[in-house]
């Protein structure tokens, strides 16, 4: 690659990639000598690049954070992602990133190429959010926490429980799951020699500890699915089995990160395991699922939909169609 500023946009997008390059496979990646990716690097480096080079057999470049975010270089499909992502977290239940994520989407659609601005404008049209009741969650509160995961290092946190009772943790964090309205942080309690769920919205004055932890073995597939399995087991005033005239993949879809469980029956219907605190919810969330159904337990979920239908019934009664 002889056309230099050509080579040093390839050099470039190949470092925004995480992870450490090792000049010898740069050079073969851009078709060029070593010595010509030294001079590149220090190129960018007086272009504002924060490159570090490190020294050794496993040495190499790789794009470090720096004092001002220098620019970026995305695909087509990054750049999509992005332009849509930032529409979604315009309406999140994060605190304060609604406006940071309107400012960031009009600079990126004002740069956008046409084509590109097309599909996300469709995707833009063809998507409606449901507004969410979940708590918000201080955005630097999160940035916190997935710095510790990424280290990884212990973390030390107050902690409220759903009792109201107040505690100190200090964990060794694994992974944020974020689930519908809410977010968790799944943890290793150094404290309790156990694995954990701790709702973020409840975590307060978190800092990281500066003490390096290894990798320990989730006791599930992955986070999500233990997060998903703690949910479900815990305590809960009703649990429901309903048959949903939908199919599993359809279902699964509408309920989104939900917390519960569907089982095939068949191609278009499949058996809904949930809970909730109270019939109302439950009922709220069968009634959205915009689809029939049939309530196998409890009873009381029974009873409550018969007194909902009854009262909508006679609130429409006497009121002609259209009016």
């Amino acid at each position: 690659m002889t056309d230099t500023p050509a080579r040093l946009l390839k050099l470039l997008s190949l470092l925004q990639t995480p992870r450490e390059w090792p000049g010898s496979e740069l050079a073969e990646r851009l078709g060029v000598s070593s010595r010509t990716i030294r001079r590149d690097v220090e190129r960018l480096r007086e272009l504002g690049y924060p490159v570090q080079a490190s020294l050794g057999a496993v040495g190499g470049y790789r794009l470090a954070a720096g004092k001002a975010m220098p620019p970026l270089l995305l695909d087509d499909e990054e750049a999509v992602a992005i332009a849509v992502g930032l529409r979604t977290a315009a309406g999140s239940a994060v605190s304060g990133i609604e406006e940071a994520s309107v400012r960031a989407l009009a600079k990126l659609a004002q740069v956008l190429p046409t084509r590109l601005r097309h599909r996300v404008t469709a995707l833009n049209a063809a998507t409606v959010p449901l507004p969410g009741g979940g708590p918000a969650i201080d955005p630097e509160l999160l940035a916190v926490l997935a710095g510790a995961v990424a280290g990884p290092q212990r973390l030390r946190f107050g902690y409220r429980a759903a009792d109201g009772a107040e505690s100190r943790r200090q964990v060794e964090p694994h992974r944020l799951v974020a689930t519908g309205h809410r977010w968790y942080l799944v943890a290793f309690d150094n404290d309790r020699d156990d694995w954990r769920i701790f709702r973020v919205d409840r975590i307060t004055a978190a800092e990281p500890t500066g003490v390096r932890c290894a990798p320990r073995e989730l006791p599930a597939p992955d986070a999500a699915a233990y997060v998903a399995a703690k949910l479900r087991v815990r305590a809960q005033t009703y649990r429901a089995v309903v048959v949903l005239r939908l199919s599993a993949a359809e279902a699964a879809r509408r309920l989104g990160g939900a917390p519960v469980e569907v089982e095939e029956l068949d191609e278009r219907s499949c058996r809904l395991h949930s809970g909730a605190d109270t019939l109302e919810w439950l009922a709220f969330r069968l009634l959205t699922l915009g689809c029939d159904f049939e309530v196998e337990e409890p009873a009381e979920l029974i009873d409550h939909l018969r007194e909902l239908g009854g009262r909508i019934t006679r609130a429409t009664e006497g009121v002609p169609e259209g009016g």
